[in-house]
């Protein structure tokens, strides 16, 4: 035994200087996964305790990977969590891993967090900030763990918040100026929002029967869509002050998460819309037109960069919009919105892209921090909305391969 430990650790001094040696973004598949010398390093693989994330295509491979995953962000994240927005990204993905897994673990976290935060959005002591979108995209947890458990208390205090905004709606433009008396995040301004804000007053329209909830979100979806997408380039701007921004390739500044949050928010609406509502064709149309965009500016190797239309200018992977683009693409396969043979390869390629950036602890990897426009992404850099994604990626998958 200690022979072979002996052996693994020099082979893995070996795997350390030819990881150096090669550039950060090398996911060529000469070469090991760039977490590859992390694994032959961990004590745990060294017993041969765990083994290397598999990148199988099989329903099995997938969820162990999303076991892994998920279990290492609520060990990592256990009396942290918040009602704040990165974290209701991680908790939308978790609550649809829980349920397409029946993790029993992962319920009872959910459970537990829900009742700490009392199932209330993020409460703001300044008024400026009372409609912030980014606030209650928790409500998406809420909702669904309402849907598992039958509790209204895991909604009714967001009915309630939802209710004062009817009442008493923002008149602002989507001017997107930080200014006194006029807070540029009162309505959907940035293009985040259009993940965070409409996918909860769609599930809440559901769950009340309120459907004065759906004409609301309707209305200011669209009131957003007018000022932000780019109908030349089937893409959103993240918000008014990219219009005129350039790359360092003379292309407009479009966002690669940006765009993730609200290609990924599209299927979580149009499945919550009846079948007879007025504008359902709308969001079907846009999520077919932003997903035959998105498809075309896949990186060879799988993965979708912080930059879409200057991926020379940031190489690298960027795994929250790999993760988003990589779901939306999946369901639009599974409800029929995409051809089947044109985007499986797509979404096989993007799975596969994000398992090579999953650490054999279950760490993800190369996850651009928390801002609002491209910015350079290293391996070692994670984020909790990161995993929200690549849970609902792989639970989308998880659903694809099965029917295969």
């Amino acid at each position: 035994m200690l022979m072979k430990k002996n052996t693994l650790i020099i082979f893995a001094l070996l795997t350390v200087t030819n990881a150096f040696a090669r550039k950060p973004h090398d996911f060529s598949t000469n070469h090991l996964n760039n977490n590859a010398w992390c694994w032959f390093l961990h004590p745990q693989a060294i017993n041969g305790e765990i083994k290397q994330p598999s990148a199988d295509l099989t329903k099995q491979a997938i969820n162990d990977i999303m076991n892994r995953v998920a279990h290492w962000q609520m060990k990592e994240t256990e009396g942290k969590e918040t009602a704040d927005w990165t974290f209701g990204a991680l908790y939308t993905g978790m609550v649809e891993y829980a349920k397409s897994t029946n993790d029993t673990a992962c319920f009872n976290w959910l459970k537990s967090v829900g009742a700490k935060l009392k199932w209330t959005q993020k409460l703001e002591a300044d008024p400026s900030l009372r409609y912030h979108a980014d606030d209650y995209a928790v409500g998406m947890m809420y909702a669904e763990m309402f849907r598992v458990y039958k509790d209204k208390k895991m909604y009714s205090p967001m009915e309630r918040y939802f209710n004062f905004i009817l009442m008493h709606p923002s008149k602002r433009n989507l001017k997107h100026t930080f200014e006194p008396g006029n807070y540029c995040t009162e309505r959907w301004s940035w293009c985040d929002a259009l993940f965070m804000g409409p996918t909860v007053w769609a599930k809440m329209a559901n769950i009340t029967g309120k459907e004065e909830y759906l004409k609301f979100m309707d209305k200011e979806y669209r009131f957003s869509y007018k000022y932000l997408y780019s109908k030349e380039n089937h893409l959103f701007f993240r918000d008014d002050s990219f219009f005129d921004k350039k790359e360092k390739n003379g292309q407009p500044v479009f966002w690669g998460r940006g765009n993730g949050w609200v290609l990924a928010g599209l299927p979580i609406i149009i499945q919550e819309l009846p079948s007879n509502f007025k504008n359902k064709k709308f969001y079907e149309r846009l999520f077919v037109e932003m997903a035959e965009k998105i498809a075309v500016l896949q990186d060879e190797k799988g993965f979708w960069h912080a930059s879409l239309l200057d991926p020379d200018s940031y190489p690298n992977p960027e795994m929250s919009c790999t993760g988003f683009y990589t779901y939306a693409l999946a369901w639009g396969i599974n409800h029929g919105y995409l051809d089947k043979a044109k985007y499986q390869p797509i979404v096989e390629k993007g799975w596969q892209s994000m398992v090579k950036s999953v650490f054999p602890n279950g760490k993800l990897g190369w996850v651009q921090p928390v801002g609002a426009d491209p910015q350079k992404v290293s391996e070692n850099m994670t984020a909790v909305y990161g995993v929200g994604a690549f849970l609902l990626a792989g639970t989308e998958l998880s659903k694809l391969v099965e029917r295969q």
